[in-house]
């Protein structure tokens, strides 16, 4: 079969491009403003990319357009193809009918933490020779790309909550079946398509019913929403973490963690990762795999060879022993806990944290009365406040001094270098490419130091 992918250049439908390809179909695919490091990885598997969305694509004479949810109506071939009703497929859906339905699926909901925690699960399935297809909203430095068909039943997904189609409003995980779901949290987000709570907690209502009774939902026992959606009806037995009749990981020295299981000890993993976030994020992929049948001395082995997922908590680079770490925090939540994590980290060394507010809720402006308190573990905050429609200064005023301001990315790294120090840890935050900011600010950096390497 050949199938043409409309916005092929995001995560989940570059992935499904490159499971496809994999299964033997033959894969062209279309975005407007062809990028890597997706259009790289999709290059190199011999699918060809077209620039934009000009109708006379349709001239491919592909047998199914499969469509992503940046497609909206108006869109040039989109028209034509509904003009000449060609036939059309979410992603979702093609992935669900031609790769899940066979499938054993441990699905990772919540706000935040799926990349992770995905990631997580699926190098412990990996570890424990298991083979698994994978499809990841990022890449984990264990395999080196987003996505695999894999070699045998087990399939491992992100599985967001964002709608599926201008044509399905659904969320895209209803249509993935699965038989093991982690359910990390669950807090307001996607202000562009959800009007409340409520609204997110009916959607992941929807999916813990389709859930078989044979399957586990591992939900986190510490959050409130959660157990309003599970109180709705939960036809699933349920694991919890992070509380004491569930999952449990306590601080060690050295960087050890002591996992427990209903009081009883599991073992200690000995591991790297910062903050209580990822603990959580561990205890969860640990009781994903133990119902895949893995032994929990088996996944602790494997998460202690876990090497994290690019663009969280990444280091980019040093300069002078100035640290320059990228993450994809955007959430007030995700940015306290993950700066709450370097801190632990760091102890008295400065950390400067760098915050570009681009996620379409943040720059709706509707978590600007969270936003000071998720940065008050930074020594200095330094925010871009470009294309925001609210104002960022009276948001972090109760930051004081400690909080700067820049709507020129140039002027910011110059700030930004200006400040820093030897020993400083500085944290980019953002869930895009931030200008190329990173490399922008070692050079400027290697530069003010005279490294030349």
């Amino acid at each position: 079969m050949h199938i043409h992918i409309l916005g092929i250049c995001g995560t989940f439908m570059g992935g499904i491009a490159t499971i496809a390809r994999a299964a033997g179909h033959k894969v062209t695919g279309c975005d407007a403003g062809v990028y890597p490091p997706m259009s790289s990885q999709l290059i190199s598997q011999g699918i060809e990319l077209i620039e934009g969305f000009s109708p006379e694509q349709i001239r491919l004479n592909p047998d199914l357009f499969v469509i992503g949810n940046i497609v909206t109506r108006g869109n040039p071939l989109m028209e034509e193809i509904l003009n000449r009703s060609l036939p059309y497929v979410s992603g979702p859906q093609w992935l669900s009918d031609n790769v899940l339905r066979d499938k054993w699926v441990l699905a990772v909901a919540g706000t935040h933490g799926k990349t992770t925690t995905s990631a997580m699960l699926a190098w412990i399935l990996e570890y424990a020779g298991l083979g698994p297809g994978f499809l990841i909203g990022g890449i984990p430095e264990n395999f080196g790309l987003s996505a695999r068909l894999g070699s045998s039943s087990f399939f491992v997904i992100e599985a967001d909550e964002y709608d599926t189609a201008f044509f399905d409003k659904r969320s895209k995980f209803v249509h993935f079946h699965p038989r093991t779901v982690i359910l990390n949290n669950l807090e307001f987000d996607h202000a562009d398509i959800f009007a409340d709570l409520a609204a997110i907690e009916q959607q992941f209502h929807h999916f813990v019913r389709i859930i078989p009774g044979n399957g586990l939902v591992i939900a986190n026992g510490r959050e409130e929403s959660l157990e309003r959606v599970l109180n709705r009806g939960c036809w699933t037995p349920v694991e919890r973490v992070g509380v004491a009749n569930g999952w449990q990981a306590d601080i060690l020295a050295d960087s050890r963690v002591a996992i427990s299981l209903m009081g009883e000890f599991q073992g200690t993993l000995h591991w790297k990762l910062l903050g209580e976030h990822n603990r959580m994020n561990a205890l969860a992929a640990l009781a994903a795999a133990r119902h895949a049948g893995i032994p929990v001395n088996i996944s602790i082995s494997a998460l202690m060879e876990f090497k994290n997922v690019k663009r969280r908590m990444e280091v980019r680079g040093v300069v002078e022993g100035i640290t320059v770490y990228d993450d994809f925090a955007h959430h007030p939540t995700a940015i306290r806990t993950t700066l709450q994590g370097l801190r632990d980290k760091t102890r008295n060394a400065r950390v400067i944290a760098v915050l570009e507010p681009r996620s379409n809720t943040m720059k709706m402006g509707l978590w600007k009365d969270s936003l000071a308190d998720s940065l008050v573990a930074a020594d200095l905050v330094f925010s871009y406040t470009a294309n925001l429609g609210w104002d960022v200064k009276e948001a972090l005023v109760s930051l004081g001094e400690k909080a700067i301001y820049h709507d020129d990315l140039g002027a910011l790294i110059g700030a930004i270098t200006a400040a820093a120090s030897p020993g400083d840890h500085i944290l980019i935050m953002s869930n895009g490419g931030f200008g190329g900011i990173h490399e922008k600010l070692l050079v400027a950096m290697r530069d003010r130091y005279g490294v030349t390497s």
